[in-house]
């Protein structure tokens, strides 16, 4: 998988003001709905809080990937926000996380799933790409640091 075909400058946002994890999972079904209005908000948010119910997806150096499995849409789509500080997410290492990088994935495609999960984590396994990402000041300095 590349993430450049699952990333886009609609559905990033940079240095968002949120203070909790529903409340940054809120907004990323919100960026969801607004690129793809056949969804329904309350479906993807749903999707993404019932993972979070099994385990945190807080992966650990302020990054967590939340994730879930959704019906109305044919290929991986990603979300992307930082926020201007760190939320508790309760990720593995215990730290905040100000990296969100959030996939939602067609309900019947699991191989894509995994492969979309693996693809971001080594992706965001590399720290000058988490340092461009914590140092960008829009968007399009987000998407440049993945690309």
């Amino acid at each position: 998988m590349i993430i450049s075909d699952i990333i886009s400058l609609d559905r990033t946002k940079c240095a968002v003001e949120c203070q909790s994890k529903k409340r940054i999972l809120e907004i990323i079904s919100e960026i969801a709905v607004k690129q793809n209005p056949s969804l329904d908000q309350v479906d993807v948010l749903n999707s993404l809080l019932s993972r979070e119910k099994m385990g945190s997806t807080g992966i650990g150096n302020g990054i967590a990937i939340p994730h879930g499995r959704i019906s109305g849409i044919d290929n991986v789509m990603a979300i992307i926000v930082t926020s201007d500080s760190g939320i508790d997410f309760d990720a593995i290492d215990n730290r905040p996380v100000d990296i969100f990088f959030a996939i939602l994935v067609p309900k019947e495609q699991a191989e894509k799933h995994l492969a979309s999960l693996a693809a971001i984590a080594r992706k965001l396994g590399n720290k000058d790409i988490v340092k461009a990402i914590r140092s960008a000041e829009n968007k399009n300095q987000i998407i440049a640091a993945l690309a």
